[in-house]
Formats: C-alpha cells, structure tokens, sequence
C-alpha cells in the first residue's frame, strides 16, 4: 500500500535580519589643559611701566644727543678749514662712521635690553640712567664746552661766527680792565642794586645787563654830564611811549631822572624798547640804546648804508658807539662772575677762560 506522500513543511523563519554591528569604542585621548588668560595687568603697573620706559627713552636720547654734539663739535674743531682732503673729507668720513656706529649701538642696545628684562624690569632703565649721568658729569668738564662752542659754530654758521667773535672781544675787554677796577664797581653798586634788580624783573630782563649799562654810563656816581645825560643811567632824549610806561608801572605822572628808582626803570623800559626794535640782537639793542633816536636813530642809520647786523654796521660808525655794547657786556661780565663766584677772577690765570666763557656773558647766553 503506497504511503501518502507528505511535504516537509519549511521549517520556521528565524529572525535572520542582519545585527547591527557594535561601533568599536575609540580610545579617549586626553584633552589639552585649557590655559587661564593671563591677569589683566592693573592700572598702577601700567603707569609703573609707562615711567620705566619713559625714563630709559629720556636718559638714552640725552646720551645720543650729548654725544652727537661732542663728536661733530670735536670734529669740527679739529678739522676745521676749507681744504678738501685734510679738511672736508675726514669730516664726512666721520659724520658717516657715526651715523653706522650709531646704528650698531641700537641694534646692541636692543638685544642687550632683552637680556636685562628677562631678569628685571628695573634694569634697562637703571643702565641707560646711569649713561646719562655720565654724560651729565662730563658735560661739567671744560672739554665739553669747548666741543659745544664747536658744534655752534659748524651749525650756526655766519651768525654763530659774528656772535663768537663779537663774545671774544667781550671777553678781551674784560681782561683789559683788570680786577682791581672791575672789583673797585662792583663794591660801588652796591648801594643801587636793590633798584636796578626790581626795574629788571619789572622788564624781564637780566639784572647784571643793567648793572653794566650803569657802570659803563655813570660807574654808578650819579651826576648830570654835558652831553645831557642824568642821573644813574645818564638818561637823556627817551622815546614818549616809554616814559608812558615806565609812569605806568611806578604808578605816577612825575618821573624824576635824579630818583635812582625811577632811573633805573626808564632805563630797563629803554632797553626794552631797542631790542624789541632790533628783534632780540643784544649787540645791536645796546647801540642803539647809546645812539637813542637823534637822526632816526640805529633802525635808520642800517636801512641808510644797507647792513643788516653788528658786525656790518660797525664800519660806519665812530669809535666810541662801535665799543659800547662791548663796554656794557664786559662789566656785566664782571657782575656775573661776581654773583657766580664771589670774586673776579682774572681771565689769564690758569684755567679761568675756560670756566668765563662757559658762565657766560649776561644776554648772550651761548652756552646750556
């Protein structure tokens, strides 16, 4: 008997949906650290910093500066002349070589200065400071107003070497005087000081210039002289405008020449009056302060012949108003050594020149 023939049944369907493979887990590396900002610096170190870099900035521009003027003023002076290869050509040579140095010097000072902030703040500054200083001490020396006096005159040119000259005479002057007359005025002045050192701060001017128009108008005896001059000053034809002022500043209508006060006022306001007309020559302030305004005075006496300073009107004038002004200064000379030193010193002793001329004549301030 045949069997029924049975069909196997499909055996049941699994899941056989594909398994989502896990992700592999990644190693975890370390995150970097986050850096703190650093702290905001405060308001008094700002200011501290600011004054460390201000001070280093100061003392080395005083350094570069000083020893600019000593090297070209000692350039100056050395190589002086119009020669090319004994004069002209080293001189530029040495402009050059100072301009490279400089250069090197920056670029050494810059890399030193890193070094000494990496060990502090303060030492940068401390160092330059102390350069400056240096410079400051020889800047006292008789050598440095020597070189100084050089570098004037290579920058200054013509008027410079007119002002040096006229300066010399000055000081020839002074010499020629003596210290026994020179001493012998200034004990004399004693007694109208008080006066001519209020006009002078009344006018803003230097107290010594008075002092020597004095000495060289009266030698501080006031009298009446025949070529009508007055008093202590020996005040003659002022212009209107000045006494105006002068009454003015004393507070009265009535100025009397024989009143020391009063002269010595008229006397500053005169002054006063020509140099602002001679646009702040002294030399030329003090001539026509002597010449006064007979003739049209000083101002029409150089627009006449053409000239134009000190040194070109000097020919067209007599002796004695070429040799006032130097009169004038050689005495205030005198006055300032005297205020300076409490002596006066003779010019040809030892040293003395230097130490003069680098105090300086009243007015004519050409040194510091």
């Amino acid at each position: 008997m045949n069997k029924p023939v049975t069909r196997d049944r499909p055996a049941s369907k699994k899941n056989t949906a594909p398994t989502q493979a896990k992700p592999r887990s990644r190693p975890r590396t370390a995150r970097p650290a986050v850096k703190k900002p650093a702290p905001r610096p405060t308001v008094d170190q700002l200011k501290n910093r600011l004054l460390l870099i201000s001070l280093e900035v100061a003392a080395l521009v005083i350094t570069a500066v000083s020893t600019v003027i000593v090297l070209l003023g000692y350039s100056a002076g050395k190589f002086s002349g119009t020669q090319f290869f004994s004069s002209l050509l080293p001189f530029a040579i040495g402009v050059a070589a100072l301009i490279l140095a400089a250069a090197v010097l920056l670029i050494g000072w810059w890399k030193l200065r890193s070094r000494l902030q990496s060990v502090s703040a303060v030492l940068a500054p401390m160092l330059a400071t102390g350069l400056a200083l240096m410079i400051g001490w020889f800047a006292l020396q008789g050598e440095f107003a020597l070189a100084y006096g050089h570098f004037k005159a290579l920058v200054g040119g013509r008027q410079e070497a007119a002002r040096i000259t006229l300066a010399h005479q000055v000081y020839a002057a002074y010499r020629r005087y003596g210290t026994a007359q020179l001493l012998h005025l200034v004990k004399r002045a004693q007694a109208y000081n008080p006066a001519i050192e209020e006009a002078a701060k009344a006018f803003d001017l230097d107290p010594n210039l008075l002092q020597g128009i004095a000495a060289a108008e009266s030698s501080f005896k006031p009298r009446d002289s025949q070529d009508g001059g007055h008093g202590l000053f020996q005040i003659t034809r002022v212009p209107k405008p000045v006494l105006e002022q002068v009454g003015r500043r004393l507070g009265t209508e009535k100025l009397s020449l024989f009143n020391h006060r009063h002269n010595a006022f008229i006397a500053a306001a005169t002054l006063k009056h020509y140099l602002a007309e001679m646009n702040g020559d002294l030399f030329l302030g003090l001539l026509a302060y002597n010449i006064g305004p007979a003739n049209g005075g000083l101002r029409f006496i150089m627009h006449k012949y053409g000239v134009t300073d000190f040194v070109t009107i000097q020919p067209y004038l007599q002796k004695l108003p070429r040799d006032y002004p130097v009169r004038v200064l050689s005495y205030a000379l005198a006055f300032r050594l005297w205020q300076h030193e409490g002596q006066i010193p003779a010019y040809e002793e030892g040293k003395n020149a230097i130490r003069i001329q680098r105090i300086g004549i009243p007015g004519l301030q050409a040194e510091l």
